[in-house]
């Protein structure tokens, strides 16, 4: 695979050239369109489009949903499942029955009681990921 970046353009712009669109480039191809998403939610009455790269995870309390920045915390109209399907080939995944994560944000995970991993999040925020995701947590993020 060759991999070319040119520099100085006014816009940016990403050509795939293939053979054939493969199940994998078709994951690259998600993953590009990830990076352009937006998520509409609310803090203090006012609605924000909060940049998908910029989150850290969402999380249910009290079937109410919200979503975490390094910076804020903002309220969101979706249920997890439906934030799920809308960010299944992004960066995030499940890691509790409660909690998405962005895998991106993730500085270190250490080993928890139970099979457990305690993952540390950018700016130092820790979360638990319980053991049903655990596993699928290490492989995603290419960890025996």
């Amino acid at each position: 695979m060759k991999i070319e970046i040119i520099e100085g353009h006014s816009s940016t712009e990403v050509i795939i050239k293939c053979q054939q669109a493969t199940e994998d480039i078709r994951k690259i191809e998600s993953l590009l369109h990830g990076f352009a998403k937006k998520v509409s939610c609310s803090k203090g009455g006012v609605t924000y489009l909060v940049d998908i790269a910029d989150v850290m995870y969402f999380e249910s309390v009290d079937k109410q949903s919200f979503l975490y920045t390094k910076e804020d915390v903002y309220e969101l109209p979706l249920r997890l499942y439906q934030i799920e399907e809308i960010l299944a080939e992004a960066w995030f995944i499940r890691s509790a029955k409660a909690q998405i994560i962005n895998l991106r944000m993730v500085e270190a995970l250490c080993p928890d009681f139970g099979g457990r991993l305690e993952v540390t999040m950018q700016g130092g925020e820790k979360l638990i990921v319980s053991r049903q995701y655990a596993k699928l947590l290490k492989e995603r993020l290419g960890i025996r």
